[in-house]
């Protein structure tokens, strides 16, 4: 179960990181704690998936916020602004459900995925008020220097499956790419 007042990163290449984030929530249900799950740049979700997290509701809801699929520096200055918006929006949102106490675990999948340096900035910042204020936080990311910069608790993950669990403090690019590269040269013996 996660302690309060955390930020747990969820990172590696491949699928996975999604459904461990949705298992993490479903896990903290059972420990009487409301999640909300936001997700930004994905996809449609598969309408029996939908299905199975709408019964899970009110304790368990999840919101989607869309970012164009092209990579921000080719995006024009006005649908720059747009994704900025739509990032904050979801953001501003999900401060707003956890101030009001409507949950005590949020997951955020790929906050900052394709956006620039000053609009993650700005999502950093409302990531750590809402640890300050007590909140926990689980964030699915694929960047390194973000998962460093950003975690107390790491779960590597590679090709769905969990390889590795760090301590934000003893983390360093070096040890995640091991954990990410060692459990790939096991897969390729097995």
């Amino acid at each position: 179960m996660m302690k309060d007042s955390t930020i747990q990163v969820i990172c590696g290449p491949g699928k996975g990181k999604t459904a461990s984030a949705l298992g993490r929530g479903i896990s903290a249900l059972i420990h009487g704690k409301n999640v909300i799950m936001v997700q930004f740049l994905k996809g449609s979700m598969d309408s029996d998936n939908m299905e199975v997290l709408k019964r899970l509701e009110p304790e368990f809801k999840l919101f989607r916020f869309e970012k164009s699929p092209v990579v921000f520096d080719q995006l024009s200055e006005e649908e720059k602004e747009e994704a900025r918006i739509n990032i904050r929006n979801g953001l501003n949102f999900s401060k707003k459900v956890l101030v009001t106490g409507e949950c005590d675990i949020l997951i955020l999948d790929e906050p900052t995925r394709g956006i620039d340096v000053g609009a993650k900035y700005e999502i950093y910042c409302i990531i750590n008020q809402l640890v300050a204020e007590g909140k926990s936080v689980i964030m699915i990311s694929s960047e390194l220097p973000e998962i460093l910069g950003m975690c107390d608790r790491i779960y590597v993950m590679n090709e769905g499956k969990i390889v590795g669990e760090l301590a934000g403090s003893e983390a360093t690019q070096e040890l995640i790419m091991s954990k990410i590269l060692s459990a790939g040269k096991k897969g390729a013996l097995a």
